[in-house]
């Protein structure tokens, strides 16, 4: 692994700015229907516009193809500070930036001006790499396009889509060759929304994040023009696993903000709260568990914000900081916001207050892009040499 320079610990000025418009734009626009979001489950169409508006909901297009050209590490302090005050609004900067990693990564340059533009005016972009049978095992899936005069035709299903239904651009890993060997027939493309044969399952019934629409692609004989291939056929998994390289590290910011937005609410409740004749701040109980807290939250930032910089450079060691950040921020985040519902009591555990469903959205970071399982494998074979 390459040594880490200690400017990574010090975010510059434009940083910090970013990040108080971030968060001044989030009291306003985005937590005050946080609520409403999750009770209904209903996308959070005034955080999009809101994001929108502000070109916040894609940070990371570049300036050549009319985005704002955010660094790795402003897209994260964006996606934290959404995520502080709603999980299911902070993905949508966070999809669009993994649907849309692989045409940044591996695209010609005509795809990338055919569709990252329309990314920076504000359609999303998703990611179709899971499937039924084909989870962590991602070798495996069965999704087939098959070669058809200059296109490709497109049969079978991905499961687990963040945003599915509301993006209009889908980057769907497909088998090409499967005689090629296992992982190594495996191509990507970028569906259109519109395309005929293209449809979307049910919205699943989930535990937390319930204004992100998770849903089914399902393909019917979709036909794909030729030049909507990304990159050379057969290099679609290695590309897929460069994708998640950079963006674990952006579910790890994701974490870091629900993490903080718990930590938040407990220090403001312990502080308010009176038994037995004090504050329940002014116990020392309390106050060793605030501090556990807040060590656990700030060497989680610390390692996102050290791997979001590695991202920008894309250096050799990104695998393993990517999943080393996504892995501890994630657990950080599950222990924070479960301490929080804790500190709160009775009221932790109620609708009344953000606490529970803080937890509830931390859960989900444990597992998507990549269990934290999996991200442990990532790391051993990182320090293995494999």
């Amino acid at each position: 692994m390459t040594g880490t320079q200690f400017d990574l610990f010090r975010t510059s000025d434009d940083h910090e700015e970013l990040r108080a418009a971030v968060r001044d734009l989030v009291a306003d626009k985005v937590t005050p229907y946080a609520a409403e979001v999750d009770e209904t489950a209903t996308y959070p169409q005034a955080a999009h516009d809101a994001l929108v508006a502000s070109d916040f909901h894609a940070p990371h297009v570049p300036e050549a193809y009319d985005g704002v050209g955010a660094d790795a590490l402003a897209t994260c302090i964006v996606i934290e500070e959404v995520a502080r005050g709603c999980a299911s609004s902070s993905l949508i900067p966070a999809v669009n930036k993994l649907g849309s990693m692989p045409v940044i990564l591996g695209a010609s340059e005509e795809l990338k001006q055919k569709y990252l533009p329309r990314l920076a005016a504000g359609d999303g972009f998703s990611y179709g790499l899971s499937e039924r049978d084909a989870g962590s095992d991602t070798a495996s899936m069965r999704t087939r396009a098959v070669r058809d005069g200059d296109d490709w035709v497109l049969n079978g299903q991905k499961s687990w889509i963040t945003n599915a239904g509301v993006s209009e651009f889908y980057t769907v890993l497909a088998v090409t060759d499967p005689d090629a060997g296992r992982g190594k027939g495996i191509s990507a493309f970028v569906v259109e929304k519109g395309d005929e044969g293209f449809s979307f399952g049910a919205k699943e019934r989930k535990l937390g994040i319930k204004g992100s629409p998770t849903r089914e692609l399902i393909f019917d004989n979709v036909r794909i023009p030729g030049d909507r291939i990304i990159g050379e056929p057969g290099t679609g998994l290695p590309l897929a696993l460069r994708t998640l390289d950079h963006t674990r590290v952006t579910i790890g910011a994701q974490a870091v903000g629900i993490a903080q937005g718990a930590l938040d609410l407990a220090v403001d409740y312990v502080k308010q709260r009176q038994q037995f004749g004090k504050r329940v701040a002014d116990f020392q109980g309390i106050q060793f568990m605030l501090a556990d807290m807040a060590m656990k939250l700030e060497t989680a930032r610390q390692m996102v914000y050290v791997a979001a910089a590695k991202s920008e450079r894309d250096d050799p060691d990104l695998s393993f900081f990517g999943a080393a950040a996504k892995c501890y921020a994630s657990d950080a985040a599950m222990e924070i916001t479960v301490d929080a519902v804790q500190l709160l009591g009775g009221s932790g555990y109620t609708q009344d207050f953000a606490a529970e469903r803080m937890m509830r959205d931390a859960k989900i970071t444990q597992i998507y892009e990549g269990t934290n399982q999996i991200q442990r494998v990532v790391m051993a074979r990182q320090l293995l040499g494999r």
